[in-house]
């Protein structure tokens, strides 16, 4: 029944208050590799989201959309953030989901099938292989992992345990896209061979602080900071800002891209790491307290295909084309396949448009929505073959270890002048294009690169049969330490 605005507020800080005071310390994660019953094909999921203080809320409505499951718990070490999520999402319900603050007392609760995990990079493989371990499938966000480690471990433990692992590049699962993918991949293009991942998205700079960002009443810090070290990072604020940070983020092209990085990838057919990458870019434009770059032209090489990642997280002034009569200008987060024939295009997660090189469409299509991604996990669950998903986590995996491979080159560069450009695949013209546009892209900007310097990164060289580099120093950087108790646990 419906109830009051007052009242229901009431009853979801007295779940959120009776759920702190029994909060325990964290402890030592004890696997239990199997679920609490099997899922019938007309049982309902039970779902617990974690995560909810940004993209988890929006996993909370696309569950509520989803008949086959129940959201039936919601985990968060932020009281704050499950009152906001009860706002908006359950103001005609008599009660919300209930309140598991801490990780460990949720993963113990045998009544969950599922969980849906929406945290800050850092947890993503640990909170995946814990689920797994306690006997739940795993709906977790991009990217999966937040080094190239993780990714394959957490893809280890799936197969080990027989989970289910999706990761959430929702796209996958679109109708569009994936039609759009279809002709990309049936020949009509020719061979494609290079594809670009475009990220145009003007983040404003966090700013410049010299003390500790300011914990949220009823935060337990040292359970948000899980597998990283438990120091309080110096900026304005301790949510969203994550992303820009090396601890606990992977900057934007571990943020978004790695939407664009797996279209690509899907579009050319890699299912292995690339054989060479380099990284060209800075956090040009601002001073402030992150550390990751804002723009960034990322190179990936295969024997026969290119991949070309282009983050710039200014404003776009001059538009950009790359040299195409039609689909441009490229603006927010897209998607181009070069083939012999043609090229196609996918200006967002739901559509797409192949032309030749005259300009002559040859195809388009569109629709979609992201609750499609969530109904395809659950079709997963109940089948229990991986192969159901439209991500699996391996894909999953592959993908987002692209932006931390573009992460490590760059972590290992040095400060070059302007104009500086890299030599890998220097005389194909889709990387010059870019390399243009970039160039342009950062006058237009007036970047002061006294202040804010351009990095050239180290070029790596990449074995895919076992994801090592040649370069000792990006393999110590393909991993992380990992805080007492909050160890990866290795197959």
């Amino acid at each position: 029944m419906a109830i009051s605005r007052r009242s229901f507020v009431e009853t979801s800080l007295g779940l959120a208050a009776a759920a702190l005071a029994n909060v325990e310390p964290a402890v030592a994660h004890a696997a239990d590799s199997s679920p609490a019953k099997p899922v019938g094909p007309n049982d309902k999921i039970r779902v617990a989201v974690i995560g909810v203080n940004g993209q988890g809320a929006a996993h909370v409505g696309e569950w509520l959309r989803t008949p086959e499951a129940d959201v039936v718990a919601i985990c968060d070490v932020d009281p704050a953030a499950y009152i906001r999520l009860c706002e908006r999402h359950y103001k005609n319900a008599s009660r919300p989901p209930e309140y598991i603050p801490n990780i460990h007392r949720l993963l113990e609760r045998r009544d969950i099938d599922a969980v849906s995990i929406a945290t800050p990079n850092h947890w993503h493989a640990l909170m995946a292989i814990w689920a797994m371990q306690s006997g739940k499938d795993v709906y977790v966000e991009k990217p999966c992992s937040h080094n190239v480690e993780e990714g394959r471990v957490i893809t280890q433990w799936a197969r080990k345990l027989g989970r289910m692992c999706q990761m959430g590049v929702q796209s996958r699962s679109m109708t569009g896209m994936r039609e759009t993918l279809d002709f990309v991949k049936s020949g009509k293009l020719g061979d494609v061979k290079v594809a670009r991942a475009v990220c145009f998205r003007s983040r404003p700079s966090i700013g410049l602080v010299d003390t500790p960002a300011p914990i949220p009443p009823g935060v337990d810090f040292d359970l948000w900071a899980g597998p990283a070290p438990a120091v309080v990072p110096v900026r304005k604020r301790l949510h969203y800002d994550w992303h820009w940070t090396q601890l606990t983020g992977n900057g934007d092209l571990g943020n978004q891209n790695p939407h664009e990085l797996d279209k690509a990838r899907w579009g050319l057919g890699k299912q292995e790491l690339p054989k060479r990458v380099v990284s060209l870019g800075g956090r040009l434009g601002y001073i402030d307290n992150g550390d990751v770059a804002n723009s960034q032209t990322t190179i990936y090489q295969w024997d026969d295909a290119l991949l070309i990642s282009d983050v710039r997280g200014l404003p776009i002034k001059t538009p950009v084309t790359f040299g195409l009569a039609k689909g441009g200008p490229f603006t927010g987060a897209c998607n181009i396949w070069y083939g012999t024939k043609g090229f196609a295009v996918g200006p967002n997660y739901m559509s797409g448009a192949a032309f030749d090189y005259d300009g002559n469409e040859l195809g388009k299509w569109s629709g979609g929505s992201y609750q499609q991604h969530f109904a395809n996990f659950v079709k997963a669950i109940k089948s229990r073959n991986y192969k159901d998903l439209h991500l699996d986590i391996e894909d999953g995996h592959l993908s987002s270890a692209l932006a931390h491979l573009g992460n490590v080159s760059w972590t290992l560069g040095e400060v070059v002048p302007p104009g500086t450009r890299p030599s890998l695949a220097a005389t194909d013209k889709h990387v010059a294009e870019s390399l243009s546009t970039f160039g342009t892209y950062l006058d237009d900007n007036a970047i002061d690169f006294e202040k804010t310097p351009l990095t050239l990164g180290r070029e790596l060289t990449i074995d895919p049969q076992t994801e090592q580099s040649t370069d000792p120093e990006a393999n110590r950087l393909f991993t992380r330490e990992y805080r007492k108790g909050y160890e990866l646990p290795r197959v």
